[in-house]
């Protein structure tokens, strides 16, 4: 074997140790691995898998699974760093209010009124729904920001249970706010704290909280605290728009981000989202503790609250969707386009370390620290794509390919912990007519609880709106 696959007298071995003996090797066999996308490391090779790990790339051995991949291009699974999967069935909702003309006024609105109206059964649908869109394009792994304050206890694990079903692996929180009461931001502490204490293979939890305008010092501080009791970070909405800021110098004379970080927020284990409003000093703070900066260049485009200065940073910035489906590839492009639109100087390879950055982030958060790679002992979570390179793919000319070549439309396999859960396109775990057939009729039913419901009245401040 080649490319860091050893085999011993004893047989072949992974970075975690020795092949089970009786443990079946599966090899993908004549396909271009991507290994690493930061850096790009490629290679023409067989890539073996053993159980759940990458077992090498490198010429298949005797006795392996053979499993053809010629032409192909197999890619490390791609991970969506901020999603709301409870957005799934608001596609074409109806909206007979006054058009928002603020990003307040979207969130009063429309999700404000949308996560009002989530029940168990609306939870569940929506989790599958974009869950099974993020697998069909590529995306092995979700961090996602929930929020149901009608429907908060057990939340998190209709989520997970529906996550787990189609094979995906994620990392969740419950959205902490008292924008709906100090009751509610209580119960969403507790779901966060009892989700974390569970044990599921493909899912871990984070502390969740909405945004800085939407939580008093005193929750922010029940927060932190139960982060801390938890050994994790926080995931949270910061200074998305303006108004987080505006709040928060009225609160205490300080920025959204500057609130966060005396409050303890802002760690090497969080996870801001955002981030548009920032200032220079702001973005060192969170250089400096090593905080993961998801940026979702499709939302803030589509909210026009701004474009995040991290897009032109380096270091650990990722990308999510921000609800906006779960296709990286898609993601990864726009996010793209929209920075070189800011700056000639940023380079192609653009797509490829957020990309990473989101896959480092989630393998911290997992325990699975080669996640987002192809190298022994790394998860076995990948993408075959039927890509027949009209040109060289070479490392240097990855990134390239990347952004002018790939779309969701190119995905033909996907695996995750070793299981192919996407087999030539299509689900080996559930009927996709069928799961659309129970959504459609599921958002009928959430479209029309959402008719009783009136704006939310909650504004930054704290106060109440007319």
């Amino acid at each position: 074997m080649t490319a860091g696959g050893p085999v011993t007298a004893n047989g072949p071995v992974t970075a975690n140790g020795p092949v089970a003996p009786g443990q079946t090797m599966l090899a993908l066999c004549g396909g271009t691995i991507v290994t690493s996308l930061d850096p790009p490391e490629v290679t023409d090779a067989d890539l073996v898998l053993a159980g759940d790990r990458v077992l090498a790339a490198g010429t298949a051995p005797r006795g392996a699974v053979r499993r053809d991949a010629t032409g192909t291009l197999i890619v490390p699974g791609a991970v969506c760093a901020h999603h709301h999967l409870y957005s799934a069935l608001a596609r074409g909702m109806p909206f007979r209010l006054a058009a928002p003309a603020d990003f307040t006024e979207i969130l009063q609105r429309v999700w404000w009124r949308l996560d009002r109206a989530l029940d168990e059964a609306s939870i569940r649908a929506s989790a599958l729904t974009a869950g099974l869109e993020a697998l069909l394009a590529g995306t092995t792994t979700i961090v996602d920001h929930h929020a149901s304050p009608n429907a908060i206890d057990g939340s998190l694990d209709i989520i997970a249970d529906a996550l787990a079903s189609l094979g995906l692996r994620c990392v969740l929180c419950y959205e902490v706010t008292d924008r709906d009461g100090s009751r509610r931001a209580r119960a969403g502490i507790a779901e966060n704290l009892r989700f974390l204490a569970a044990n599921r293979p493909l899912a871990r939890g984070m502390m969740g909280a909405h945004a800085s305008f939407t939580m008093s010092d005193e929750t922010l501080a029940a927060c932190v605290d139960g982060a801390r009791q938890a050994a994790v970070g926080i995931h949270i909405h910061v200074a998305e728009d303006a108004a987080d800021n505006r709040d928060a110098l009225a609160r205490c004379g300080r920025t959204a981000a500057a609130r966060l970080h005396r409050a303890g927020v802002i760690t090497g284990q969080a996870l801001l989202a955002h981030c548009v409003h920032v200032t220079g000093p702001e973005i060192e703070l969170a250089g400096r503790a090593g905080a993961t900066v998801v940026c979702n260049p499709r939302s803030n485009m589509n909210n026009a609250v701004g474009h995040s200065p991290f897009t032109l940073r380096s270091g650990r910035v990722a990308l999510g969707t921000d609800g906006i489906g779960g296709d990286m590839i898609a993601e990864s492009q726009a996010g793209f386009f929209r920075a070189r639109e800011e700056s000639l100087a940023v380079p192609p390879r653009w797509p490829l370390t957020r990309l990473a950055a989101g896959a480092a982030f989630a393998g911290r958060a997992s325990g699975e620290p080669l996640l987002g790679t192809l190298q022994p002992g790394a998860p076995a979570d990948l993408v075959i794509l039927d890509y027949p390179a009209p040109a060289p793919l070479t490392a240097a000319g990855l990134a390239g390919h990347w952004i002018f070549g790939l779309t969701a439309r190119c995905v033909r396999d996907v695996y995750v912990a070793g299981d192919r859960v996407v087999a030539g396109g299509q689900s080996t775990r559930l009927d996709a007519a069928a799961l659309a057939a129970g959504s459609s009729a599921e958002a009928a039913r959430l479209w029309a609880r959402l008719e009783g419901i009136a704006p939310h009245t909650y504004a930054p401040g704290g106060r109440r709106s007319r």
